[in-house]
């Protein structure tokens, strides 16, 4: 599985809907992921990756990882992949 589709896959999930109902342009609150339901996805990215996303829930707006869209946060998440096998 690649990890455009994990991702999708753990979204989907957080916000109860079939992967096939996640678009690459919905932000989060588009799909109806709440805060709580951000940082719940962020740990089980974390967690499925492997990685240590830079994020700050107290201040999401301001962090490194870019939460703008379901495409943004592969994209993080795939650089942070990156940066991590080199």
């Amino acid at each position: 599985m690649s990890i455009k589709d994990q991702v999708i896959a753990i979204i989907a999930d957080q916000a109860m809907l079939e992967p096939s109902d996640i678009k690459m342009d919905n932000t989060l609150e588009d799909i109806g992921i709440d805060s709580l339901g951000l940082v719940e996805s962020i740990f089980a990215i974390e967690e499925s990756f492997d990685i240590t996303v830079p994020f700050n829930a107290n201040n999401p707006t301001e962090s490194e990882f870019d939460i703008s869209s379901v495409a943004a946060i592969v994209a993080a998440v795939e650089k942070l992949k990156a940066a991590q096998a080199s």
